[in-house]
């Protein structure tokens, strides 16, 4: 019986009296718990059985070792149906087919018609054996019972004993006896023991075949990453890949797919094969499974790479070395060759490492260019590798401008003749004012008479993103940012891209998460050299790189963020690119700031010394309607190209870049636009006077008020 417990409360309704009396109940305790029914605990010890790790591993080894027997006699079966029909022969001639070598599908008809005749032979030959062999064991009976005779007799004769005739025949049957009894001995055993050893023989098959699921293997064998790549893993890995014409050709194929690949070749840090696919499979639908078949390779995702050479048909597959490229790549020979010039013209940036290993350089010759990707992902440094090499040239000159402003570009203090740093309005107003002015140098180079050359002007904008991004407006109402034609940073782009290579006056921008917003499809597609880091998705890539890099295999968006740091997938015709590829994929070489200093005084030592202004000096603010009415002063009126070239000579900074649409936009803003006259847009005096006076009156009237 169980113990009762004593607990203390207070009544609900104390009484009236001051002191509350402590009330005394008896509590009995709670009924025990019923005890587990037996059939639950029964199934958690099965299912404990059952779960545990010792009866996995026991599952997979009975499944193991049963599977390579049946598979191993399904593997000798086939191999003895192939000996002994034409089968072999028939899919050598199906896969030649297939592939469109009618001269070996001859070839393979032809071995096929001599190995029927050749059958045909023997089985006609099978026919007349017994009674050949017949006339054979007579013949060779008698022959030897008149030899065994014969030796009988000289024994005879030499041991004068008439008995020893016959003891060679007596001595030759006691023999065969013998074998008789030997054989009576052994037959019973063998044949209890014969289905056991050919069973033996079967798993010997299957096992060294591997002839059983992955599941059942052992785990060292399960774990295959880093295997060596042969022709039959890729076979089998084309043939895992879930496209039903891809498996059932290779199914049909005599040599089990070989035919379709190249030979295997080490290419750097991996290897690199071109597989011909069978008729009715598209290269597509090999490149959209990647993982899938990284996977089936033993190799992550970002180890293989799919391109698409000029063959037709035909995927190119280099596939890394187990963990190959999580591992770093050396120095750049900026760092570790202190004697290294540059030349702009001949010379190529050493910029890093293709995937082959090989030493990835890109020519700078006047090329625009664009790098982009997303943020902390090695944009700058990769963009600053290359200034930094071009910068030991002493002839190039630099327009710089950091938007972001954390000092990535301090170095260039004494090399840039405009250093700007910095992420505000303010800071893009003055980058965008800097790229103007390169627009002014360049339209001057074109002018200049034929023969005159110029020194390279290399005006780069990093994190070019905020500038296309920038909400400010001018006196005017032009937008510094946005991606439309009144745009002034766009603008300024778009005309160094289309007439600035000529003259040697170059773009370079750098800019993170591309979109039709901060990066617009005009000027990404005005860059000679594009080059993309990690990028989220295949849109993306396809404003990083371009729509025929991506269709060859580019693939920025699958390179692995963080881990892939610095690998850029390249397309430009300024560096070596594999025959049949649009783009390349290069892991540039990491220069740190402490180097980058360094690298920049020896550049500096190179030159007389660098001025560098970190702002822009802007002229004295002219008024352009006052100016047109000054050119006038001696003229009634004037051709519209007259006056422009009047003005230009009045100030060249401020008027030198107008056009016919500069001249009528601030003459219709005062309502007195040009007229034609005899066919000719003309400026009338009396009408720039009267908008000024006009003018003047508005100001006056609003000044009293």
């Amino acid at each position: 019986m169980s113990e009762n417990v004593v607990h203390l409360h207070k009544p609900t309704d104390p009484p009236t009296d001051d002191a509350a009396p402590t009330m005394l109940t008896v509590v009995p305790d709670a009924p025990p718990a019923p005890p587990t029914p037996l059939w639950v605990r029964s199934g958690r010890a099965v299912k404990t059985v059952v779960t545990h790790e010792t009866t996995k591993t026991a599952v997979r080894a009975v499944a193991r070792h049963g599977l390579y027997t049946f598979n191993g006699g399904r593997i000798v079966a086939r191999r003895t149906w192939d000996g002994k029909t034409g089968a072999r022969y028939e899919r050598m001639i199906r896969t030649a087919e297939a592939a469109g070598n009618l001269e070996a599908a001859e070839e393979w008809e032809e071995r096929l018609q001599r190995f029927r005749a050749a059958r045909h032979h023997r089985r006609m030959d099978l026919l007349h054996s017994p009674v050949e062999a017949a006339k054979g064991i007579a013949v060779g009976t008698g022959v030897s019972v008149g030899v065994l005779v014969a030796l009988g007799v000289v024994m005879a004769i030499n041991n004068h004993d008439v008995t020893d005739v016959i003891t060679p025949l007596r001595a030759t049957i006691d023999f065969i006896a013998l074998l008789i009894r030997i054989v009576q001995v052994v037959w019973g055993p063998a044949l209890t023991i014969g289905p056991f050893l050919a069973l033996l023989a079967l798993w010997t098959v299957g096992s060294k075949q591997q002839a059983a699921p992955q599941w059942a293997l052992p785990a060292n064998v399960r774990n295959s990453e880093g295997e060596p790549i042969t022709p039959s893993i890729v076979v089998k890995a084309l043939r895992d890949l879930g496209v039903p014409a891809l498996r059932n050709a290779i199914k049909e194929m005599g040599d089990a797919g070989a035919s379709m690949l190249s030979p295997i070749v080490i290419a750097g840090c991996g290897v690199e094969v071109d597989v011909t696919l069978p008729s009715g499979v598209s290269t597509v639908e090999v490149q959209q499974r990647r993982r899938k078949l990284a996977e089936n390779l033993a190799r992550h995702e970002h180890e293989v790479f799919i391109t698409i050479p000029t063959a037709a048909r035909t995927v190119r597959l280099w596939v890394a070395d187990s963990g190959a490229l999580d591992e770093p790549i050396g120095p750049s020979p900026l760092v570790t060759d202190e004697t290294m010039t540059a030349d702009y013209t001949k010379g190529r940036a050493p910029w890093g490492q293709d995937l082959r290993g090989d030493a990835a350089s890109l020519s700078l010759y006047q090329r625009h260019l664009l790098i982009t990707g997303l943020s902390n992902q090695g944009k700058t440094a990769a963009l600053r590798a290359l200034a930094l090499w071009l910068a030991l040239d002493r002839s190039v000159q630099f327009l710089m401008g950091d938007l972001k402003g954390a000092g990535d570009w301090a170095m260039f203090d004494g090399l840039a003749t405009v250093l700007i740093q910095g992420p505000t309005d303010e800071h893009v107003i003055e980058v965008t004012e800097m790229v103007e002015g390169a627009v002014d140098e360049m339209n001057r180079r074109l002018v200049a008479p034929p023969g005159t050359t110029f020194p390279p002007l290399i005006v780069l904008v990093d994190e070019a993103q905020v500038a296309f991004m920038c909400p400010a407006v001018d006196d005017e109402r032009r937008p510094y940012g946005g991606s439309k034609a009144k745009s002034r940073y766009f603008t300024a782009v778009r005309k160094i891209h289309n007439q600035g290579r000529a003259v040697n006056v170059l773009m370079w921008q750098g800019t993170q998460d591309p979109t039709d917003q901060n990066l617009p499809k005009l000027v990404r597609e005005g860059a000679h050299t594009r080059a993309s880091l990690a990028l989220g998705t295949e849109s993306q890539a396809r404003m990083a790189l371009g729509d025929k890099a991506v269709d060859g295999g580019a693939a920025p968006n699958l390179l692995r963020p963080g881990l892939d740091k610095g690998t850029l997938v390249v397309a430009s015709d300024g560096i070596e690119i594999p025959a049949g590829q649009a783009s390349i994929t290069v892991r540039t070489h990491y220069i740190s700031t402490d180097d980058a200093h360094a690298i920049a005084d020896r550049a500096k030592a190179l030159r007389d010394g660098v001025t560098t202004l970190h702002a822009i000096e802007r002229g004295e603010e002219r008024d352009p309607l006052a100016d047109i009415a000054h050119v006038l002063a001696d003229a009634p009126r004037l051709f519209t190209q007259d006056v422009l070239k009047r003005l230009a000579a009045l100030d060249q900074d401020a008027y030198g870049a107008w056009t016919n649409g500069d001249l009528k936009r601030v003459l219709e803003a005062e309502g007195e636009e040009p007229k034609k006259s005899n066919g000719r847009m003309v400026v009338h005096r009396d009408h720039v006077l009267r908008a000024l006076a006009n003018r003047d009156a508005d100001g006056s009237a609003s000044a009293d008020g």
